[in-house]
């Protein structure tokens, strides 16, 4: 554990921020369920993504309410929201802005000025990105890293806190153009939007269907104590055996890795990069600090391996042939390593 995140953990201002973190996150998910039905995992992760300062990646069926998950998510917040539909057609300058020339109608000297596009806001919902070409999804590389992004040369950078929702549909796959491997990297997560239960359903067909409209949600934070909170996950200690168990996570998923099970070596031809061991640890700390702890366990970062590298971990044709998912990889590896951690101990 560092003495120094545990110092900075024990300043009366830091305890009153971690006293305002739960009750805001509180008051966050009581907002949320007045519109949202079930789906709790995935709004837990939603979080997770914004304490961490990092973007997701939704893929669901449609009619699975991801547009209005993000948009309740996001007024609950207290933070600017923005929509974009990808289309075919949708170009690079419609997501960050342009320069247009302006005529000084006194003087007639013309200028050029920058009009932002809807990239410049704190929630930005990139719905069916994978509807649109690559060179319209590249647009978001730059403000997804460094927040900022070039416009004929010239660098706008997006106020903080900025995150990208991005939606896509995994059964329609005509008319789409797959996210690549660089753009995927940059999410945080890949959260699974399923079904309901039948009692969430029904739920949801009474409460629709007796009432017009949808319920006003309150903003429960602002912008600057989101950026607090980041702040204030960033503090959480983790041991080194906690940070070792991501590492050897993370490596076990390349199939050169020594370490590497018999079930990664059959099936994956990439493995995770270094980002997901520093998303792991970082969504660990948030999940630790949403549960009331202020130390991490190895029981975090577990469960947040499918989320974090499902979209990370490239599989070969074997494992297409022989009906094998990315998540039943993840799933066998975890045990793995789980297993032998035992062992070691028990040793």
């Amino acid at each position: 554990m560092s003495s120094e995140s545990s110092s900075q953990l024990d300043t009366e201002e830091a305890r009153a921020l971690i006293e305002t973190f739960q009750g805001s996150l509180d008051n966050i998910r009581v907002e949320v369920q007045k519109v949202i039905v079930g789906q709790d995992e995935v709004v837990e992760h939603l979080l997770m993504t914004l304490l961490v300062g990092g973007h997701c990646l939704i893929t669901g069926l449609p009619g699975t309410a991801k547009t209005l998950l993000v948009r309740t998510l996001a007024d609950a917040l207290g933070l600017t929201f923005k929509r974009i539909q990808f289309t075919p057609d949708l170009m690079p300058t419609d997501v960050t802005g342009t320069d247009i020339i302006e005529e000084d109608i006194t003087t007639g000297r013309r200028t050029w000025t920058f009009v932002p596009g809807p990239l410049f806001t704190n929630v930005m919902l990139a719905d069916e990105i994978n509807r649109t070409p690559p060179k319209t999804q590249s647009a978001l590389l730059e403000a997804m890293q460094e927040f900022s992004v070039t416009v004929r040369g010239n660098h706008h950078t997006i106020t903080p806190p900025f995150f990208v929702l991005a939606t896509q549909n995994p059964i329609e796959l005509e008319g789409t153009y797959p996210l690549p491997e660089a753009q995927l990297d940059r999410f945080l997560f890949n959260v699974v939007l399923d079904y309901l239960s039948d009692d969430e359903e029904l739920e949801v067909v009474q409460r629709y269907t007796t009432q017009m409209g949808i319920p006003e949600v309150s903003a429960c934070t602002t912008p600057e104590e989101i950026l607090k909170f980041q702040w204030l996950v960033r503090q959480v200690p983790v041991s080194e055996t906690v940070n070792r168990f991501a590492v050897d996570l993370v490596r076990a998923t390349r199939p050169d890795d020594p370490n590497a099970p018999e079930v990664v070596r059959r099936y994956v031809q990439y493995g995770a990069s270094v980002r997901a061991t520093m998303f792991l640890t970082l969504a660990g700390k948030a999940r630790a600090l949403m549960s009331g702890r202020f130390h991490v366990t190895i029981d975090d970062i577990a469960a947040l391996v499918l989320p974090i590298m499902r979209h990370r971990v490239l599989t070969n044709y074997f494992a297409e042939s022989d009906g094998v998912d990315t998540d039943e990889i993840l799933e066998q590896l975890v045990a793995a390593l789980s297993s032998s951690g035992q062992q070691a101990k028990a040793g």
